[in-house]
């Protein structure tokens, strides 16, 4: 697995010292409450609902970026909750979005789909094979299931129930008579082109469309046409797509009429009985805003440029639907590390299901919690997952002893548990670099995997491979699905006469003190002990006398020879896991003892 064991002494966890940005959030939403409802805000049965909010896309696989935009108001939204407050976590699921395009990658979908384009994605049918009775649901159902999994309480909001229930029929009348001043507040930033920024989710999943005049940054805003502006876009009756034109509205009477330039089909109806269509995304946005009452919602780094849905939604949400925009911050980019092997891999971008296959739900909770909402930061799929359960396993100890930093621990334990209790844990959390060497080097052999976790602490032996779990289980996974197979573990079925032939005094020497060690080492901690102390001995110094650069040195050839021997290359596991994986018969074979 390429992993040299070159530097004594444990992995030292980055201290953070910023503060605690969950609790900054969480004291703001407050006081915002507080000044929309004076005197209503205190903690208590009596006090309105604090409302923090989401929205999703299942135009496609939901990925690790699309996270960001619910673990940030999920963080805030519990604290706010333990402090005894009632809030709720709104989700809104944008499944009567438009289906823009076929994505790449995803299994039991090819090109034929692309005859679905138009439709609402609650119409478009799920990928050959899903249990799903669409599009959307085949998506959400999969966000929802590792949503679930990492404690995030929500009320999800099906934009297609919205609309098709005649939910905000009162909003569309309304926005269709106001349409002359939607049309004004936009007009200011027509021309204001703003350079495209990288982005976590396409800008307005909603209403991207071909049309003339649309709005910075890409976005529709409605516009276009000969017949003037209207914020609302019909889906068509015959073909469901929502490539129509209004040709004419009458605010008396209500009536609508639009043409289909997909099939041509034309009609007239009543808007005040007419619900297959929704608002046009900038004005959708603030409508929503003031409809649920919305306090605390972030948005992508793509959403604060001039003319964006969220600079504009401010305007609107104020001057056409009387409501007010919520607080929240622009959520930095959240990048990936390795993942060259993912099987389900979708064009490079994993899933929070697909993170969850190789990490428990508190690390990556962890990971969004540690992080202030504008800092990037990169999950692993590579080896770099080792060192970040290093971190978190040093983290936890620090925790326990009273001795992490006031924000790591706050960090901490948002991530281990919500208002609601603790997440579920690993009764017996060895490090995840042992668990993923002993499943390396067993190729998942539940009796082999137990014989070893059993020797790594004689005096106190695992003996169920269940006060592992899951974390062995996560361990497993990424060993299978992320390493590729030449930096696979495969230890030697005979020894190598060859090499052991034309070994020097001083390595065989070497070998001999390691082999007359075992049996006095056996233990994790005892082989450890013996590796790095060989070269000592052989110098003349103490076990554990202090390494210095030639005994550096030394170590890295004795470890190189030993990997040679053992497994055929110049690295592998950690070397004590490794001898413990072999066996102490195997290990004095293959070593020529």
């Amino acid at each position: 697995m390429g992993i040299h064991q070159e530097e004594e002494g444990p992995i030292v966890a980055q201290q953070s010292t910023e503060t605690d940005w969950v609790s900054r959030f969480a004291d703001e939403v407050i006081a915002e409450a507080e000044r929309r409802a004076p005197g209503k805000a205190a903690a208590g049965a009596s006090a309105p609902v604090i409302v923090c909010a989401s929205g999703l896309s299942p135009s496609g696989p939901i990925h690790l970026g699309n996270l960001r935009e619910v673990m940030t108001p999920h963080f805030v939204a519990d604290e706010i909750r333990r402090r005894g407050y009632e809030v709720r976590h709104l989700i809104s699921w944008d499944d009567y979005d438009r289906y823009r395009k076929v994505p790449n990658g995803v299994p039991g979908v090819d090109e034929s789909w692309a005859q679905h384009i138009g439709k609402p994605l609650t119409a478009v049918p799920a990928p050959a094979g899903s249990p799903y009775p669409s599009w959307a649901e085949h998506f959400k159902a999969a966000m929802a299931e590792a949503l679930a999994e990492m404690g995030v309480e929500f009320d999800g909001i099906s934009q297609t129930e919205q609309y098709t229930s005649g939910a905000y029929r009162e909003q569309i009348l309304h926005a269709m008579k106001h349409r002359a001043d939607i049309d004004a507040i936009l007009g200011q930033y027509r021309t204001k082109k703003a350079p495209a920024k990288k982005s976590q989710k396409p800008v307005d999943e909603a209403e991207l469309e071909a049309a003339e005049g649309s709005g910075a940054a890409g976005e529709d805003d409605g516009s276009g046409g000969s017949a003037g502006y209207f914020p609302y876009k019909p889906y068509c009756e015959r073909c469901e797509k929502d490539l129509t034109t209004v040709t004419s509205y009458d605010d008396e009477t209500t009536e609508l009429a639009y043409t289909c330039t997909e099939c041509g089909f034309a009609e007239t109806v009543r808007l005040s009985e007419f619900d297959r269509g929704k608002l046009v995304w900038k004005v959708d946005w603030p409508m929503r805003w003031a409809y649920e009452g919305v306090l605390f919602e972030p948005s992508g780094v793509d959403h604060s440029s001039p003319g964006s849905s969220f600079v504009v939604g401010g305007q609107i949400v104020r001057q056409i639907f009387g409501g007010e925009q919520p607080i929240g911050p622009m959520y930095a980019f959240v990048g990936i590390s390795g993942m060259a092997k993912m099987s389900s891999s979708r064009g490079g971008v994993p899933t929070p299901g697909d993170a969850l296959k190789i990490m428990e739900a508190p690390l990556l909770r962890w990971l969004y919690a540690r992080r202030r909402p504008n800092q990037s930061f990169k999950i692993a799929f590579d080896q770099e997952i080792q060192r970040l359960y290093d971190e978190w396993d040093k983290l936890e100890a620090k925790v326990a002893d009273g001795t992490a930093l006031p924000a790591d621990a706050a960090a901490h334990s948002r991530a281990a548990r919500t208002a609601a209790g603790e997440l579920p844990r690993t009764p017996r959390p060895l490090p995840y670099r042992t668990l993923a060497s002993v499943a390396d080097i067993t190729a998942g052999h539940d009796e082999q995997t137990l014989r070893i976790l059993g020797e790594l602490d004689p005096a106190n032996p695992v003996t169920d491979l269940d006060e592992t779990r899951p974390r062995l289980d996560r361990a497993e996974y990424w060993i299978n699905t992320q390493v590729p197979a030449e930096q696979r573990t495969i230890v030697r079925a005979e020894p190598d006469e060859e090499l052991l032939a034309t070994l020097d005094e001083q390595a065989r020497g070497s070998l001999r003190l390691l082999l007359d060690g075992l049996a006095t080492h056996w233990s994790l901690d005892g082989l450890t002990t013996l590796v790095y102390g060989v070269p000592k001995v052989q110098a003349g110094l103490e076990p554990d006398a202090k390494p210095t650069p030639e005994l550096k040195v030394a170590q890295r050839s004795f470890f190189a020879l030993l990997y040679n021997l053992l497994v055929g290359r110049d690295t592998g596991p950690r070397l004590p896991t490794l001898l413990l994986a072999v066996g102490a018969d195997r290990v004095r074979t293959l070593l020529g003892g």
